[in-house]
């Protein structure tokens, strides 16, 4: 595709993202792979200790896997990444109870890119295990093969987030799509960022998933097309039509047992897959990595900021000495315009991709009229929602 400073979805060649999905991987172009399934390197993790505890070693294992997944592939898996699955039975055990608690309370969480109700979702994982059984959250995260993969793709300070996903019987596959940061805002929102945004948006996390029991092809494993990490429009195209039809007819399965990982670039096509199967009930939990570079080097106050300009802004507006484009530039340099990190237990998804941003509250108000105090509640009860 040539270079261009944008992306625009109706641009998006298929013919060309086709001829990237049809590259191959062999074992050949791989030192530390046991075999190559798919497209899909598989790393034998038991037999690979050595490795990772000599330096040298584990740089140069370190130095391929980030190669599959941003050069080649896009996805590796873990074989026997849990050697000792105590833990993951342990955590399970967990999960079920925090499942049963939370559909008690409330009726379960919504989902991402699935119809509510196809399945079970703990949001916030990493924090209800750890204050439920810190014991077993320390055997189960303090995993150095899943230490690894995170700072092969990441470096070093990476941010670890997990969401625990339970399909059932019968559960409904995802759509095809890319994730977090820009596979998470609408086609409109992804297009006004540049070319070089979308570039970047790849190398700021990491998919992976933990398998917590036996998934053969008929469970739903993720469905995974390899090598369309390389398509750079790719968080534009996965919206449309003919490239979500392109990943069914091509994407891939690959069977994991409990203990197994799975990670994969974030701008990989991918999608959970259906549950055919008549009595797995199929648990992953969903590891979402992120770059230490994700956050900005100062603490803002900027419910402080928003709350004393929110009646200053109105009042000169009223006065006709703001015009909009004026008002957006001074929201856009206070309030806070992304909705990430949020706890999405309270403050969910409702309606669309992503909660209501602080920004977003404050255009609303203005358009609603919001009386300053209306405006300091419905921050304040923005604030409730996204703690944790």
């Amino acid at each position: 595709m040539k270079d261009v400073g944008y992306f625009d979805i109706e641009d998006c060649d298929l013919q060309d993202f086709a001829r990237l999905c049809g590259q191959t991987l062999s074992a050949g172009q791989l030192r530390f792979a046991t075999d190559v399934q798919k497209n899909v390197p598989l790393y034998d993790m038991p037999s690979l200790t050595a490795a990772l505890s000599d330096p040298a070693q584990r740089q140069s294992l370190l130095a391929e896997w980030g190669w599959v997944l941003g050069q080649s592939a896009g996805a590796l898996v873990l074989k026997g990444a849990y050697e000792d699955t105590a833990p993951i039975d342990a955590a399970s055990r967990a999960y079920e109870a925090i499942i049963a608690e939370e559909k008690a309370r409330s009726g379960g969480g919504a989902d991402h890119f699935a119809a509510a109700g196809a399945n079970d979702r703990i949001w916030n994982s990493l924090q209800k295990l750890c204050e439920t059984d810190p014991e077993t959250f320390a055997l189960y995260f303090g995993n150095d093969a899943i230490a690894a993969v995170c700072e092969a793709w990441l470096g070093p300070c990476y941010q670890m987030t997990a969401q625990v996903n339970l399909v059932r019987p019968g559960g409904k596959a995802q759509v095809a799509h890319r994730d977090y940061h820009l596979g998470f805002q609408t086609a409109e929102a992804a297009g006004r960022f540049p070319a070089h945004v979308h570039d970047l948006s790849a190398v700021m996390t990491l998919q992976g998933a933990v398998a917590h029991c036996d998934m053969p092809v008929e469970s739903g494993p993720t469905k995974l097309l390899p090598f369309s990490e390389l398509f750079r429009p790719g968080y534009m195209a996965y919206r449309r039509d003919d490239f979500r039809a392109y990943f069914e007819d091509h994407c891939i399965q690959l069977p994991l047992a409990k203990g197994d990982a799975v990670f994969f670039n974030p701008a990989l096509f991918h999608g959970a897959g259906s549950n055919h199967s008549s009595d797995i009930n199929r648990m992953a939990n969903l590891l979402q990595v992120s770059s230490a570079f994700g956050r900005a080097m100062e603490s803002i106050d900027r419910t402080a900021m928003v709350r004393t300009l929110y009646p200053v802004v109105r009042a000169l507006r009223a006065a006709g000495r703001l015009d909009d484009t004026g008002t957006a530039a001074a929201i856009a340099a206070s309030a806070e315009g992304y909705s990430f990190p949020t706890n999405l237990d309270t403050d969910p998804p409702v309606g669309g991709l992503a909660p209501e941003t602080q920004a977003a509250l404050f255009h609303r108000a203005l358009s609603e009229d919001m009386a300053p105090d209306a405006f300091n509640a419905a921050l304040d009860a923005q604030n409730a929602r996204r703690r944790a």
